[in-house]
C-alpha cells in the first residue's frame, strides 16, 4: 500500500465541475489501493477577491485578521471536495488547520510549519478513508490563524509528505509539467521530463510559477520525490529529483523571466568600510528582498555607485527608507522600474565552458543592453529593459537548443 500526497492548485479546483473532476482523480488513486492525503488551495481568484474585500475596509487591514480572512478560501474548497468524495461513496473527511493541528511559527502572512499531529489522520487512512487538508495555513502556538504566504499550499503539501513519511508528493496544476520556459508566451517551449531540485529551485525563485521555491527547498532537504502534473490530462508530468537521477547532456535546462523588478542606483556614495551594510540594513529590517547588487568604485577611490534590484512593489517603500537613512551619504539616486530579469538555468553549466559568452553574444545580436548581471554555479541572470523581454527569452531559448 502506497501513501501519497496529492496537491491541487486553485485552477484545479476553480469550479464545482473541476472539484468533481478532482474527486474522480482521487477516487481512481484510492481504488488502486493507495492511501491519499489531498491538499487543496482556494478556488482560483478567491484569494484575490478576499484581498480586495479587505481593501474596501482599509488600506492597512490588520495582519492577524487578514490571515483569518484569507484562510477561509481553503476551508470552502476542503468542504466541497470532501462532499464530492462522499458523493462518490468514499469515506472522506476534511480537517481544518486547528483540528489537526498544523502548528506554525513566524509572522502573519509569512509563517512556516514546525509541527503537525499525525495520529487522527493516520487512523482515518488506516480505516480506508481519504483526508482533505487545507494548504497555505496553520495555527500559531498562541492559537491565532496564520498563513504561509502566497503559493503556500505547495509548502504545506511538501511538509505533509515529510511529516507523514509518504512515498511521493504530486503537484496537480493547469500545465502538464515544468517547461523550458513559459509555454503561454513561447509556444515552442518543451516539457522537461526530469529536473533536479537545484534547477527547479532556481527556476521557481526566478519567476517560473509552477512551484513555490520554499516547497522545492524543503523537498530537496529531505529528498522527497516530487512530480508536477496536469489535472486535466493524463500525460506524464515532470519528476523533480536529486541530481544523481538527471541527464546533463544539455548545459541549459530552462529560461526563466520575471517582469516585476525595479533597479535603483545610488550615485556618488562615500566609499568607506560598512557603507554596503549601512545601505542594506534598514531594507532588511523592512523585509525588502534585495536581489542583484553591483558596486563600482570611482577612479579616485573616494566614491562608489551602488546599483541593486528589488521587487517593483517595494520601490516607493525603498526610496523612502533610503532618503531617511542618515548613515549613508550620496550625491543622487535614480531608478528604473521598467526592467525585467532574464535567467538561464542548468546544472550542466558547471561543466560547460562558454555559456556566459554565448548568452551575452545572443543578447548583443538582438541589440539588447545588459543593465546588471548576477551568477551562480547553475544560473546566469541579467537585467534588461522590460520591452525586450520576449525577444530575449525567444533568442536564448533557440540559442541553447531548447525549442
Amino acid at each position: 500500500m502506497v501513501k501519497k500526497v496529492l496537491k491541487f492548485g486553485g485552477t484545479s479546483v476553480g469550479s464545482i465541475k473541476r472539484i468533481q473532476h478532482v474527486a474522480n482523480i482521487i477516487k481512481k488513486e484510492h481504488d488502486e489501493g493507495n492511501q491519499i492525503i489531498a491538499v487543496v488551495s482556494a478556488m482560483s481568484g478567491k484569494t484575490s477577491e478576499l484581498i480586495n474585500l479587505s481593501k474596501h475596509i482599509s488600506d492597512k487591514f490588520d495582519n492577524r485578521e487578514m490571515d483569518v480572512l484569507l484562510s477561509s478560501g481553503e476551508q470552502v474548497t476542503c468542504a466541497l471536495l470532501a462532499g464530492a468524495l462522499i458523493n462518490l461513496k468514499l469515506k472522506a473527511k476534511s480537517w481544518l488547520n486547528w483540528q489537526i493541528p498544523i502548528i506554525t511559527e513566524g509572522e502573519h502572512s509569512n509563517a512556516r510549519i514546525i509541527y503537525m499531529n499525525v495520529e487522527k489522520i493516520n487512523n482515518h487512512l488506516k480505516q480506508n478513508g481519504v483526508a482533505i487538508i487545507p494548504g497555505f495555513q496553520g495555527i500559531s502556538k498562541q492559537g491565532d490563524v496564520t498563513t504561509i504566504g502566497r503559493g503556500g499550499s505547495d509548502a504545506t503539501a511538501v511538509a505533509i509528505a515529510k511529516i507523514f513519511d509518504t512515498h511521493s508528493c504530486e503537484i496537480y496544476t493547469d500545465v502538464d509539467g515544468v517547461y523550458s520556459t513559459d509555454p503561454n508566451k513561447i509556444p515552442v517551449a518543451k516539457k522537461i521530463d526530469k529536473i533536479s531540485y537545484d534547477e527547479m529551485l532556481e527556476l521557481s525563485s526566478l519567476g517560473a510559477k509552477v512551484m513555490q521555491s520554499s516547497a522545492v527547498q524543503t523537498a530537496m532537504m529531505y529528498n522527497i520525490p516530487l512530480e508536477v502534473k496536469s489535472t486535466f490530462t493524463e500525460r506524464d508530468g515532470t519528476k523533480i529529483l536529486n541530481q544523481e537521477n538527471i541527464d546533463y547532456t544539455k548545459s541549459v535546462t530552462g529560461v526563466a523571466y520575471s517582469k516585476d523588478d525595479a533597479k535603483i542606483t545610488l550615485i556618488g556614495v562615500q566609499d568607506k568600510p560598512g557603507v554596503a551594510a549601512n545601505t542594506f540594513e534598514p531594507l532588511n529590517k523592512a523585509q525588502i528582498n534585495v536581489d542583484m547588487v553591483i558596486q563600482n568604485v570611482s577612479s579616485d577611490q573616494k566614491t562608489t555607485d551602488i546599483t541593486f534590484t528589488i521587487k517593483r512593489d517595494d520601490l516607493l517603500k525603498t526610496y523612502d527608507i533610503l532618503k531617511k537613512n542618515k548613515k549613508i551619504n550620496y550625491k543622487n539616486i535614480n531608478h528604473n522600474e521598467k526592467v525585467s530579469k532574464i535567467s538561464i538555468v542548468g546544472a550542466g553549466m558547471v561543466s560547460t565552458p562558454g555559456v556566459t559568452y554565448k548568452m551575452f553574444k545572443a543578447l548583443s545580436e538582438e541589440k539588447i543592453n545588459i543593465l546588471a548581471i548576477s551568477t551562480s554555479e547553475i544560473k546566469l541572470s541579467v537585467i534588461i529593459d522590460e520591452e525586450k523581454t520576449l525577444n530575449a527569452v525567444k533568442k536564448l531559448h533557440t540559442v541553447f537548443e531548447l525549442d
